[in-house]
């Protein structure tokens, strides 16, 4: 879990989020997910090249974050100076959206399908022998 620091006073807060310094690499890609249904899961894919930062910028939503070896965490997004850092090769799943939820995605590279797993059974294969 990441926490950004809340400037602000009688008139609101701003947060400043800072490729390099608040997260750990430069900022190739954002996009943000709106609309989604709490019983819709999002995402339910691995990433070969790219990190990503969610951040729930209103609304809350979980995310389920498995390595493919066994382990699992569950992060609730809820405050909008807080993210989580997703490395490069683990599982997430994006569900249980609030009806008001925003999700900020911050990602490392720009888009390539080819880089994508999307077949859980075949991550966990393509984790567990880059560990043998």
């Amino acid at each position: 879990m990441l926490e950004f620091s809340q400037n602000g006073d009688e008139r609101g807060h701003l947060v400043v989020v800072e490729g390099n310094k608040d997260i750990p690499f430069d900022i190739a890609r954002i996009f943000y997910i709106y609309g989604s249904d709490p019983d819709v899961v999002r995402g339910q894919h691995a990433n070969r090249r790219t990190q990503f930062v969610l951040i729930n910028v209103a609304g809350s939503c979980k995310v389920k974050v498995l390595d493919g070896k066994g382990n699992e965490a569950v992060f609730v997004l809820n405050r909008p100076h807080t993210g989580i850092y997703l490395p490069t090769m683990v599982w997430k799943d994006m569900y249980d959206f609030s009806e008001d939820s925003v999700l900020l995605c911050l990602a490392s590279e720009h888009y390539d399908a080819t880089e994508y797993v999307r077949n859980y059974d075949e991550f966990v294969k393509m984790v567990n022998e880059e560990s043998e």
